[in-house]
């Protein structure tokens, strides 16, 4: 049956598109998959007559009917029809007008669709403002082909050599990547004025989309190349290491940091802190100063007794009888003692009390804290103040400093082996250091003076010097009523 392609009404082969418009004077080559898709081409170009072109509204249905179409489609002459691999087709159609589909006759061996033509309105002289609009999209459609990719230059010479407004929004439409719903609403479009104006909002839309798209990939680039720098320096430096036999070192020690932390009991800021200088470790060159200060942090860190405390045992008359039995007379003391036990023992929440014991030497400070200690069950670290000019001992020295040692509370917490112990503050000592140790292991030790002389390795008379230089020293702090403090601190 013959059928005239100019006729208002005609009943044609139609295929469903899956993602794609074709619209009007605009040659386009696509791949047909579906059986009956194929069929109705072939029959088509048999038939010498047009073939009915429309969008599909969900592309994962395979068998559509007629809701499952779009109500405008485009009729198409079919040029070519070629055999892919495989069991696709590749066919080259060219638009001739819009239609309307109004009903689908027949659905095997392919889809017939009743359909009418849609004339095409001719947009008359071109106004001021139709010549801005064509002009603005000129301009639009040019910057669209300078940031998309895979573009040619031959499209912006095209839609330059037209004058007519719908055809320019059909070829720019058929051309340019955009979601198929907005194409469909080009293809609805029937007035070429109104058309142009929205293919142009369109193209300002996808203009502003590539833009982002360039900056967000420029970005990413830019990113990946400093990644890929920084994966190649490391790859060197591997293969520098393993040249001097010293990355399996490097990565047995991170290793080995890593397990312990991951082992300790720390709380999670000191965890993090510790894995963020770890990864700094890992990234210094090995035998660097910054890596030996990273070392030297992560050590005292991790040397701490971190989650190890003793059960503590607040009992007023416990440590009464600890203390009677220890010493004799001392009310007074003793006394202040158990009221600052009972406060405790009222009040368990207060953390980091302070006590201070007032005394020349020998009348027992010391071992009152010793006694302290056993009577409330914590691990007890005995602190020398004497002599101390520097408050960086006590507190420690800044970790960015090339051997910065920690401070003596510290260093105290790590050798008891607990997180709340007893910690004893003294300051009798005030003397050199050399005279200071003396003292100490002759009167708190109980050495000889012999014996000092030889774990010191010196002689005997100087023993005996700093034992009398240090009684001197006693004896005339004693007269003029300075006495010697004692702080003992309960940590936590």
């Amino acid at each position: 049956m013959d059928h005239d392609p100019v006729a208002s009404i005609q009943t044609l082969p139609a295929i469903a598109l899956r993602g794609l418009t074709v619209f009007p004077n605009v040659l386009i080559h696509f791949d047909v998959g579906r059986a009956a898709s194929i069929k109705a081409m072939e029959a088509a170009m048999a038939a010498g007559e047009p073939v009915f072109l429309v969008g599909q509204k969900d592309m994962t249905v395979e068998r559509p009917e007629r809701d499952d179409l779009y109500t405008v489609g485009t009729l198409s002459n079919v040029r070519q029809i070629l055999r892919m691999p495989g069991d696709n087709v590749r066919v080259m159609v060219e638009g001739i007008s819009r239609a309307r589909l109004r009903d689908v006759t027949q659905r095997e061996p392919y889809l017939m669709a009743e359909i009418e033509a849609i004339p095409e309105e001719k947009a008359g002289r071109a106004s001021a403002k139709t010549e801005a609009l064509m002009r603005s999209t000129y301009e639009m459609f040019q910057n669209y082909t300078e940031l998309a990719p895979k573009i040619s230059p031959d499209l912006l010479i095209n839609v330059l050599a037209s004058d007519d407004p719908g055809y320019i929004a059909d070829y720019i439409a058929q051309n340019i990547a955009m979601r198929n719903s907005d194409k469909q609403a080009i293809l609805e479009e029937l007035r070429p004025v109104r058309r142009l104006e929205r293919m142009y909002r369109l193209l300002c839309r996808e203009v502003e989309v590539l833009s982002l798209d360039m900056e967000i990939q420029s970005r990413a680039r830019e990113q990946m190349s400093e990644n890929q720098r920084d994966y190649y320096l490391r790859e060197q430096m591997k293969a520098i290491q393993a040249e001097l036999g010293e990355s399996e070192n490097g990565d047995s020690e991170t290793a080995d940091y890593r397990k312990k932390i991951a082992e300790a009991q720390l709380p999670e800021p000191v965890r993090e802190k510790l894995e963020k200088e770890l990864n700094r470790l890992s990234k210094q060159p090995f035998g660097s100063s910054e890596a030996t200060v990273i070392r030297n942090y992560l050590d005292v860190c991790l040397e701490l007794p971190w989650g190890k405390k003793t059960r503590e045992r607040v009992s007023v008359e416990a440590a009464r009888k600890v203390l009677d039995k220890d010493h004799y007379g001392l009310e007074k003391v003793k006394e202040r003692i158990l009221e600052f036990l009972a406060v405790k023992q009222l009040a368990p929440e207060l953390k980091g009390q302070v006590i201070c014991l007032v005394g020349p030497p020998g009348v027992g400070k010391t071992s009152i804290a010793m006694s302290m200690a056993r009577a409330m069950n914590r691990k007890l670290a005995r602190i020398s103040l004497g002599g101390i000019s520097d408050e960086a001992e006590i507190r420690g020295h800044r970790k960015t400093y090339i051997g910065a040692m920690p401070g003596r509370i510290i260093d105290a917490i790590s050798r008891s082996g607990s997180m709340n112990p007893l910690l004893v503050l003294d300051e009798i000592d005030r003397m050199p250091a050399q005279r200071r140790e003396v003292f100490r292991l002759s009167r708190i030790e109980g050495l000889t003076n012999d014996e000092i002389a030889r774990r010191l390795r010196i002689s005997k008379r100087t023993v005996e010097g700093h034992l009398n230089a240090a009684l001197r020293t006693l004896r005339v702090k004693v007269g003029k009523f300075v006495c010697w403090l004692t702080f003992f601190i309960l940590l936590q």
